[in-house]
């Protein structure tokens, strides 16, 4: 095996899990799944030991990654990203619909980044961006991307403590109370949205169509998309969630991450980045 990359744990605070503390260092391989891939393979090395994503670490450790050209050889892909802030701690981007935030596919978001992106100088610098949360497949909007581990790190403890508030519009179908906070269970974990309605409009095919305010309390995968189908109106569009036969085609999901506000981990200001509403929406509701 040839020797890929060597990374120096610096002291921690407390005592971390391999796995955890690997996303994001390694250029070639920076995923959670490539990871777990690289850890079952024999390829990550703790100490010139094999290592085992579950092994514990407390600083001053050395991690080697030796390449699989399989597993490793991946093409930076040259997208081109719109780019809503950017300084040499984080950045936050415009995700387009249709395209995975990461993942074993060559057309993810997160091999786009070091394409859009300009090198962090911090002393830490990832080799390679990492997204701080996720976005689905089918939602465009806001997403904040980590450009040093310390900066990773610290959007982390900032999504965990909730204190970015992130807001959601959609398009939804059906009557709905004008304003609800809800609490459905996802996947049997605790799930929690607050919603407004800002517009409504008669609709011949689906009654209303509604402009509505989103936000998430809780970060439960498809969490919104269910919520809105629970109290019995789906996101329009919403092919996995929406009524069948009244599933709009051909225009994507209605849902865009939209707003994004919280202070800055390292110069404390306040960040506050918001997006205007999609073409389609403003077709539906004219300002």
């Amino acid at each position: 095996m040839k020797k890929q990359e060597t990374h120096r744990v610096a002291p921690l605070p407390s005592s971390t899990r391999l796995l955890d503390y690997c996303v994001g260092v390694f250029e070639t391989v920076s995923t959670k799944s490539a990871l777990k891939k690289a850890f079952k393979k024999e390829l990550i090395f703790l100490n010139d030991s094999v290592a085992h994503g579950s092994n514990y670490i407390n600083g001053g450790e050395i991690i080697t990654l030796y390449r699989d050209e399989e597993l490793f050889l991946k093409k930076q892909i040259e997208l081109s990203l719109s780019v809503c802030y950017e300084d040499d701690h984080l950045a936050i981007i415009h995700k387009p619909a249709g395209i995975l935030v990461s993942g074993n596919k060559a057309k993810t978001i997160v091999n786009a980044l070091s394409f859009n992106l300009k090198k962090s100088q911090q002393p830490d610098a990832l080799l390679q961006p990492q997204p701080a949360h996720r976005l689905d497949f089918a939602t465009n909007g806001l997403l904040v991307i980590g450009k040093s581990k310390s900066a990773l790190q610290a959007l982390n403890l900032l999504f965990k403590k909730k204190q970015i508030v992130k807001t959601y519009h959609a398009v939804t179908q059906g009557a709905m109370i004008k304003t609800q906070h809800l609490d459905i269970a996802v996947d049997g974990k605790k799930s929690a949205t607050n919603y407004k309605v800002l517009k409504t409009v008669a609709s011949s095919k689906y009654v209303y169509l509604n402009l509505v305010q989103l936000q998430p309390l809780t970060g439960r995968r498809h969490q919104l998309r269910k919520h809105m189908a629970e109290i019995g109106s789906p996101i329009l569009g919403d092919a996995l969630y929406g009524i069948e036969g009244a599933i709009l085609k051909g225009k994507g999901l209605f849902l865009q991450a939209s707003s994004l506000s919280f202070r800055h981990p390292f110069t404390s200001e306040e960040i506050s980045i918001m997006l205007p509403l999609p073409k389609k929406f403003q077709k539906l509701f004219p300002v």
